[in-house]
């Protein structure tokens, strides 16, 4: 039974950590995102039902810039050490790639996150627990729709309204929600509700 309800689990973290992607402007097959558990199983599981995550692995690009990639990374360790922060830095250095996000069953051990600061100017890495990713935050009926500006958008925004970076409203770099979209800090994003009176309205918040 723990096998059957380890692949559900991993069904569901694979689906969102490709919502996650796409949402961030990279590419990813539809086929992916809307893939039933039957045919997970049958990609990804072994006979006894043991889903293999070095399977789950992938890479994909930015949708509008083809340097741009990124590399997800699923941990078999639970407690994730040195030793697994070291073969995924070890794999974006053969692929050329920046950016990476690291999936893993249980935690990170503070050693592991040293590596993620150490890296920083060389590499982007982030990094999601399995718990994290069960249900996708953003897509919950009573979160807004987030987009996130860019810097040419930002400046025109500043601009319109006369507005220092200071007087926006703020979203913290630990928010789930700026962790999900990748947020840095200075970067704005745009939250649009709906409205009784107006149908839809907008409000920004800088990320710090």
């Amino acid at each position: 039974m723990g096998d059957v309800d380890e692949s559900a689990k991993l069904w569901k973290v694979n689906r969102t950590i490709h919502e996650l992607v796409k949402d961030r402007g990279f590419l990813v097959s539809d086929e992916e995102i809307h893939m039933d558990l039957q045919r997970f199983r049958q990609l990804y599981a072994n006979n006894s039902g043991v889903v293999d995550r070095n399977q789950l692995n992938f890479y994909t690009t930015s949708r509008t810039n083809p340097t741009d990639q990124i590399f997800v990374f699923f941990s078999e360790e639970r407690s994730v050490g040195v030793k697994t922060m070291r073969k995924l830095l070890s794999i974006l250095e053969e692929k050329s790639i920046q950016r990476g996000i690291i999936v893993f069953p249980g935690n990170m051990t503070p050693s592991a996150r040293k590596v993620i600061v150490a890296m920083a100017s060389e590499y982007r890495l982030e990094e999601f627990s399995e718990a994290d990713l069960l249900v996708n935050i953003v897509h919950h009926t009573l979160v807004p729709r987030h987009e996130v500006l860019t810097p040419e958008e930002k400046r025109m925004l500043l601009e319109k309204y006369r507005l220092k970076e200071t007087q926006l409203p703020r979203i913290q770099l630990a928010d789930p929600v700026a962790r999900y979209y990748g947020l840095r800090r200075g970067q704005v994003v745009k939250i649009t509700r709906p409205s009784e009176t107006s149908g839809r309205y907008a409000s920004y918040r800088i990320c710090f």
